[in-house]
């Protein structure tokens, strides 16, 4: 069990793929009122991504080592068209709340492991949510701009994203209220009100 003080949360940002919880991360992180743990992934990096921004991008063999050595707190993975890809967090010593209060980005599925290693108590979920029609258009735009755009991966996203983050799965998880993305500042706003109610 992760030790954890009193004096900070961890504020878990959740939607599906291209909700635009990646925009809303960078723009709470850029008023620096927050720490964050960077988390781990096997997959080819991105056009635009950096070693150690978005994630630490390792092989499969570093990632066993972690794994090993007992150092991997959940560990997802996703079989893709180009073969199996993980995501992963590591006890690694980034994340410590006596420091203050955090602001991670994760699935559901991550959510639920990372409270039962650092204790309900200590998080705060933030569900992001827009209109799947919405969702799809947004995906399809950024899938354009990579170098070699991969349509049949955004599917595969898009529908395991409808069994993940199912109602029933929402539920199970304690997760009530959901913050409509629309207009991301009216997002934002709304998020932030929330936040400083846990100040």
């Amino acid at each position: 069990m992760g030790n954890c003080m009193e004096n900070g949360k961890i504020f878990y940002l959740m939607g599906k793929s291209c909700a635009g919880k990646d925009t809303i991360f960078k723009k709470f992180m850029e008023q620096q009122k927050f720490y964050t743990v960077i988390l781990y992934t096997t997959r080819p990096m991105r056009s635009g991504e950096m070693e150690g921004r978005e994630y630490h991008f390792v092989t499969e063999e570093e990632m066993l080592h972690l794994q090993r050595e007992g150092k991997v707190i959940e560990l997802r993975s996703y079989q893709t068209v180009h073969g199996m890809w993980y995501y992963f967090t590591v006890d690694d010593g980034q994340l410590n709340l006596q420091k203050g209060n955090y602001l991670l980005l994760g699935t559901l599925e991550s959510y639920q492991k990372m409270r039962e290693y650092y204790g309900d108590e200590n998080f705060v979920p933030l569900y992001i949510e827009v209109e799947d029609g919405v969702r799809l258009e947004r995906a399809l735009l950024r899938e354009k701009q990579q170098k070699n755009p991969n349509y049949a991966e955004l599917c595969r996203r898009y529908l395991a994203d409808e069994k993940d983050f199912s109602d029933e799965n929402l539920c199970a998880c304690g997760i009530k209220k959901r913050y409509q993305n629309n207009k991301i500042e009216d997002c934002i706003r709304e998020l932030n009100n929330d936040i400083e109610q846990y100040k």
